[in-house]
Parts: structure tokens; C-alpha cells; sequence
């Protein structure tokens, strides 16, 4: 999940909304924006929320923080300075969410759902191989599942690092675009401190380079 920093407000003009992204109408891909239909708690229709956003889907869990503006053109609005994602823990969160990511869609998304319930993202990530319980999913099927959901988790943990470090969505963006995996090094970023995962493999690649010696 991320947390990212758009503009200043002072406390008496901001407030928060939250509830569940039922569907993302856009979003940059370069900077970052995104309009965002959500199911808010206090309100009985769908809202708009714009804002910025790493990254985000349908079915996720948000809490922004901001203040209603009128669009001349799309009507009232939500628009967030501070925006926060989270895994979804609602049945329908986690169907909606499972549906976005590569090798599932929405019909398997409902076949996973039944075998594991509200633990699939558990079973995705630590038990891999018990996805071929499922009815129709062999051994490619669940491959590219793993494999998107691990590509999807390091993409927001490179986005989280990114922003914690006071890197903007756009720059952070440009980053992951041009380092890829390596985005956390140390030349993509001012001085700083590194993280545990790059920490471990410059071990590893001081370690081999020692035994080519």
C-alpha cells in the first residue's frame, strides 16, 4: 500500500473519505492520476474521487483525505491531497481485486474465492501449489498467477520505498520505468538509506564475486 504526498491543507479544510474502489475510470500512467468510483461509507451512491496513485485497482480498500470540489464538467468530486490503498479484506473487495490481476479475471476470480475464501492472496503467495485444486487451473494457469501477483506486490513495494523517501508519484514513476527491479538502488536516489532486500543482494554479489577472485 501507498502513501503519497500531493499538496499542504490545513486541518479545517480537510476531511476523509473512505470505502471500496469499485472500478478505476483512469489513470496516467505517467503521473500517476486517477479517477476513482468508490463505494464511500456514508453515502448511498458511488463517488467520484480523484487524486494520485502508485498504483491502484478495483476492490481495494481506500482512505483519502482532501475536500469536495464541483467540476464544471463531471459534477461533484472528492479530491484527495493524501491517498492510501490497501489489500481488500471484503468478500467483494477481494473478488473485484483478484479479477484485475493478470492469469485470474473475474471467473476465476470466483473459483478461487470459493476454494479459499478471504485466505486466496495467502494460498497465491505461500501456497502456490494448492491453486490447482481449483477447477481449470494447471500448472501454466497457476504459474502466471504467482508470477503476476509477485510482480504486482514488488512494483508497490518499490512505490512505497520510492514515496517514503520523499520521491514523487511522477518521479517515482520515470524510476520503475527506467530501473525496473532495480529502482531501490542507490544511483536512482539520492543518498539514503537501502533497502533490506538490495542490502542482501549486494551480499550475495560481493560473496560471488569473491569466489571468482
Amino acid at each position: 500500500m501507498a502513501t503519497i504526498k500531493k499538496s499542504e491543507a490545513t486541518p479545517s479544510d480537510r476531511e476523509v473519505l473512505t470505502g471500496l474502489v469499485e472500478r478505476v475510470t483512469y489513470r496516467n500512467a505517467e503521473n500517476g492520476f486517477c479517477v476513482l468510483r468508490v463505494k464511500a461509507r456514508g453515502h448511498r451512491e458511488l463517488v467520484t474521487l480523484v487524486g494520485y496513485a502508485a498504483a491502484i485497482s478495483g476492490g481495494e480498500w481506500v482512505t483519502a483525505t482532501g475536500n469536495w470540489v464541483n467540476n464544471r464538467t463531471h459534477g461533484q468530486q472528492f479530491k484527495a491531497r493524501f491517498l492510501k490503498t490497501s489489500a481488500p479484506t471484503s468478500v467483494e473487495g477481494i473478488e473485484k481485486y483478484q479479477g484485475m490481476i493478470r492469469g485470474i479475471g473475474p471467473v476465476y476470480a470466483k473459483k478461487l474465492l470459493r476454494a479459499f475464501g478471504e485466505k486466496v492472496f495467502d494460498v497465491i503467495e505461500a501456497e502456490p501449489d494448492r491453486l490447482r485444486e481449483v477447477d481449470g487451473i494447471g500448472l501454466v494457469r497457476a504459474g502466471r498467477i504467482t508470477a503476476a501477483w509477485a510482480e504486482q506486490k514488488v512494483v508497490r513495494e518499490i512505490m512505497v520505498f520510492l514515496h517514503s523517501h520523499g520521491v514523487g508519484t511522477a518521479r517515482a514513476e520515470r524510476i520503475y520505468k527506467t530501473y525496473g527491479g532495480d529502482a531501490v538502488l542507490g544511483e536512482s536516489l539520492s543518498p539514503g538509506p537501502r533497502h533490506p532486500r538490495h542490502r542482501v543482494q549486494d551480499r550475495r554479489r560481493h560473496r560471488d564475486e569473491g569466489r571468482r577472485r
